[in-house]
């Protein structure tokens, strides 16, 4: 696998929580490397502002962020994808659009700080934690040698990362 851009695709049920912040995370922290986006299957009207609010403060360009359908990218002329997570159990389990590119997948699943109920320090508690844990992954992911990598190796890698990260 040898590119100069990797696109990747973060889906979640809602994209409105943890697929905006894996987005906003592999936007700032990969520079040109790779190009992210995020989907749902059934997106919200808007974006969660407990992780609007959060990306703000840790310092990412919230522009642009907005909750959309993965028909969006399963459509004709939607960049083709390099790799795809779901990153909700949803999601996972859901039929997926047929993806341009034939992309690399695998499974990121974490608990969904939208549903926490509780005090608005509870929300951010919660959201904090998610968004710790997909920093986490997505800085393992974008450290792994993707150019040298058999397709095999790659999977598993991505995999492990969904697991134990």
């Amino acid at each position: 696998m040898h590119s100069s851009q990797f696109t990747v695709l973060f889906l979640c049920t809602g994209n409105s929580a943890r697929s905006i912040l894996a987005e906003a995370i592999l936007t700032q922290l990969a520079g040109d490397r790779f190009q992210a986006y995020s989907a749902g299957s059934h997106p919200k009207s808007e974006v969660n502002p407990f992780a609007l609010d959060l990306l703000r403060q840790k310092g990412h360009d919230v522009t642009g962020l907005r909750s959309k359908s993965w028909t969006e990218f399963s459509r004709p002329g939607a960049p083709a994808m390099d790799f795809i997570f779901t990153v909700c159990d949803a999601a996972h389990r859901e039929s997926c659009p047929a993806w341009p590119g034939a992309p690399m997948t695998a499974h990121w699943g974490m608990a969904d700080p939208a549903a926490v109920i509780g005090t608005d320090a509870e929300k951010r508690i919660a959201f904090e934690r998610t968004y710790d844990l997909m920093r986490r992954r997505i800085q393992i992911y974008i450290n792994l040698p993707l150019g040298t990598l058999t397709k095999l190796s790659l999977l598993n890698s991505l995999t492990e990362i969904g697991r134990a990260a």
